[in-house]
């Protein structure tokens, strides 16, 4: 088996180039780490290929975990969404930030303390599970605070209660800090967003605690739930999926059908910068091609070629028909991300993405 990981494959000045594999993505990892939002579904509903995509890495013996930075919901009932689409799950396999600022709040309170909180079920039923009591209002002086996404519907009342307890010095806990999240009618705000209004409303002077993607608590809960050996991070984001797995080591598989284009993938900074990409979770399920950098800073990628030249970004196929869109979007990224280096692509790339149709 073959696998070159994007993460070994720097140069100097930071440049990289996307990781190669020579065998089937769920063959070359044990567990895949899903992200659901935007990956899996969106606005509930699946994505298309998804649920036929994992049901074959699944049948082919790669472990499938789901993890989410959003909290509003139980792992249970994301289980139940998860089978009812045809993609059949247990709640041991849904990992949440719900649970990982559970943890971080209880390492840091005494147990059996008050916790207020602003979201949702799955935020309240992570922290009973680790002998923390919800609580609803800022008089019941709590020993922290704590936000996750609520939903739509979540009262603005509940944004003046976490306000009136971290104006008067209760710790600041945060599930993520996500600006937005996809759904079925398109980007909404995010608990990141929820998490600003608080902010604002104490004059900015505090800063929670975040749990969720891209930092070390979720990792933690994440490998402390599934035991990975091998894990692939797949996930929609850059900010959160691609830079958590950067932070924890491992690889990642970026797939463009959610928040993420392929223009702000060319514009990724190394810690943005994915292993691997493929339109959506069928890239799961083949090998990745080589993406070579050859002389005068060309990136040859199955029939295309990729390169900078007069200040933009340039791409040529070449074969006249039967070039994959996916390899010229792979040597778009190595001939961005080798010029960049250290840094964001900054340079004209509309052209050669409308070559791509993008």
């Amino acid at each position: 088996m073959t696998v070159r990981s994007g993460h070994e494959r720097q140069g100097d000045g930071g440049r990289k180039l996307p990781g190669g594999s020579a065998v089937p993505l769920n063959e070359a990892y044990d567990t895949a780490l899903l992200d659901l939002d935007g990956v899996v579904y969106a606005g509930g509903e699946a994505i298309p290929y998804a649920v036929e995509a994992l049901g074959v890495a699944r049948a082919g013996g790669m472990h499938l975990a789901y993890v989410t930075n959003n909290a509003l919901r139980t792992p249970d009932e994301v289980a139940t969404h998860l089978t009812d689409l045809g993609v059949p799950t247990v709640a041991g396999d849904v990992i949440t930030s719900a649970q990982a600022v559970a943890r971080l709040i209880a390492d840091e309170v005494p147990p059996g303390s008050r916790v207020l909180v602003i979201g949702g079920e799955g935020l309240r039923v992570a922290l009973r599970e680790r002998g923390l009591v919800p609580v609803e209002s800022a008089d019941y002086e709590p020993a922290a605070v704590v936000q996750g996404y609520g939903g739509p519907e979540l009262p603005w009342g509940r944004f003046a209660e976490a306000a009136y307890a971290v104006a008067r010095g209760v710790p600041w806990y945060a599930s993520n800090t996500d600006l937005t999240i996809p759904g079925a009618r398109g980007i909404g705000p995010g608990n990141g967003a929820a998490v600003e209004v608080v902010r604002i409303a104490t004059g900015g002077r505090v800063e929670p605690k975040v749990a969720g993607k891209p930092l070390p608590p979720m990792h933690r809960e994440t490998v402390l739930r599934t035991g990975a050996e091998r894990p692939l991070v797949v996930g929609d984001r850059l900010d959160t999926d691609i830079e958590g797995a950067f932070n924890g080591g491992v690889d990642s598989l970026l797939v463009l059908t959610g928040v993420t284009d392929v223009a702000q993938l060319l514009t990724a900074v190394p810690e943005h910068r994915p292993t691997y990409v493929a339109a959506d979770l069928r890239g799961l399920l083949v090998g990745q091609p080589e993406v070579v950098a050859g002389d005068g800073g060309v990136v040859v990628c199955g029939g295309w070629r990729a390169s900078v030249s007069g200040g933009e970004l340039v791409l040529e196929s070449a074969r006249e028909v039967g070039a994959d869109v996916m390899d010229g979007v792979r040597a778009l990224c190595g001939a961005a991300w080798s010029a960049a280096g250290d840094g964001a692509f900054g340079l004209d790339a509309g052209k050669a993405l409308s070559r791509l149709g993008w």
